[in-house]
C-alpha cells in the first residue's frame, strides 16, 4: 500500500448537489440554517448553491437569497456552481459573498447532451469564457468532469479522454479539477490507476475525487484514491444528492461516513464529526425521512 496522506481537504457539496436532487423545494430559511450548521463543523470549503436556470432546477431558484443571507465563519471558502456565462453574471452581482466557482461538463458526449444539451466541445468553449471572466474577477476556479469513471449511456469512458478534458480546463484557468463518479460506476482498481495517471499528466493541479455511493463502493474508492496520493475530496452530508440523469443515480458519499473513516485511519480533516452528524440529523428532520448515511444511523465508533 502507498503511503497515505496525513491530512485531507473536504468540500461539502450537500447544499447544492444534495438540495437540487430533492423532489420538493426546501424552504430558504431551512437551507440557510443547515448551511450555517455546516459552517460551524470545521469544514473549510462549502458549495452553497448554484446559479442554474430556476425553471430547470427550481430547488435552487433562491440562489441569490441564500448567498446573501447565509453567515459563515471567515475561514470557510464559499463556492458556487456556475453552468455558463449567464450564471456567472448572476453570481457576480453578489461577488463579495463567495470565493470560488465550479464549472462542469461530462466526459461522455451522451451524458453531456442529456445533462446540459451541448456537445463536450461546446461546453469546453463556454467554460473557457466563463473561467476567463472569473479569473479576471479574482475568483478561484474548479472544473468538474462528470462521468469520469463510466457513463450509464456509453459505458467505458477512456481515461485519456478524461485527462484531455482536464488539461483543457487547466489551460482555461482552473487550479483544481474534480473527477466525478456521477452514477457510481467506479471500482477501486480503476480509481487507483486513474489518479496515478492524473498526477503524472497534471502536475501542480489540485486533483479532487467526487464519489457516489450508488452501488456501495464509495468509501472503497476513497481508499484507492488516497493510495494514489489524492488529498482532496467532495462529499455530501447525510448522503444527500445524486444525479438527475439517468433516474436512480442517487447517493453521494456521506460527509460523516468519509470523516469517520479518515479519522479512524489517522488521517486528519480538521472537522468535528459530531457536529456534522448533528447537521445531518437536522437535515433529516427538515426532509422528514431517513437519510442514507451509515454513521448517522449507527453513530461514530467509540472505543471502550
Amino acid at each position: 500500500m502507498s503511503e497515505l496522506p496525513e491530512s485531507v481537504r473536504i468540500r461539502e457539496v450537500g447544499p447544492r448537489d444534495g438540495f437540487q436532487n430533492e423532489p420538493e423545494v426546501i424552504a430558504t430559511a431551512d437551507k440557510i440554517r443547515l448551511i450555517e450548521l455546516l459552517g460551524r463543523t470545521g469544514l473549510r470549503r462549502i458549495e452553497v448553491t448554484s446559479f442554474v436556470r430556476p425553471d430547470v432546477i427550481p430547488q435552487l431558484a433562491d440562489a441569490e437569497e441564500v448567498l446573501e443571507a447565509v453567515r459563515l465563519p471567515d475561514p470557510v471558502s464559499v463556492s458556487v456552481l456556475i453552468p455558463n456565462e449567464r450564471g456567472l453574471e448572476r453570481a457576480l452581482a453578489h461577488r463579495d459573498r463567495f470565493h470560488e466557482i465550479n464549472g462542469f461538463l461530462s466526459a461522455s458526449e451522451t451524458h453531456n447532451q442529456a445533462n446540459v444539451g451541448r456537445s463536450v466541445d461546446e461546453s469546453l468553449a463556454g467554460l473557457r469564457v466563463t473561467f476567463g471572466r472569473a479569473c479576471a474577477e479574482g475568483l478561484r476556479c474548479e472544473g468538474v468532469i462528470s462521468t469520469s469513471f463510466g457513463c450509464p449511456y456509453e459505458g467505458h469512458v477512456p481515461a485519456q479522454r478524461v485527462l484531455e478534458i482536464a488539461d483543457a480546463l487547466v489551460q482555461g484557468g482552473c487550479e483544481e479539477v474534480g473527477f466525478g463518479d456521477t452514477t457510481g460506476m467506479a471500482n477501486p482498481l480503476q480509481v487507483r490507476e486513474f489518479f496515478g495517471a492524473a498526477r503524472d499528466a497534471l502536475p501542480g493541479v489540485e486533483l479532487t475525487a467526487h464519489f457516489h455511493n450508488t452501488r456501495g463502493q464509495g468509501l472503497a474508492n476513497v481508499l484507492a484514491a488516497l493510495e494514489a496520493g489524492v488529498e482532496s475530496f467532495e462529499s455530501s452530508f447525510g448522503e444527500l444528492g445524486g444525479c438527475p440523469v439517468p433516474a436512480g443515480a442517487t447517493g453521494n458519499i456521506a460527509t460523516e461516513d468519509l470523516i469517520s473513516m479518515l479519522h479512524e485511519m489517522g488521517i486528519q480533516t480538521g472537522i468535528d464529526l459530531g457536529a456534522v452528524i448533528a447537521a445531518s440529523r437536522a437535515a433529516q428532520e427538515v426532509l422528514g425521512r431517513p437519510l442514507g448515511s451509515h454513521v448517522l444511523s449507527a453513530g461514530p465508533v467509540v472505543w471502550r
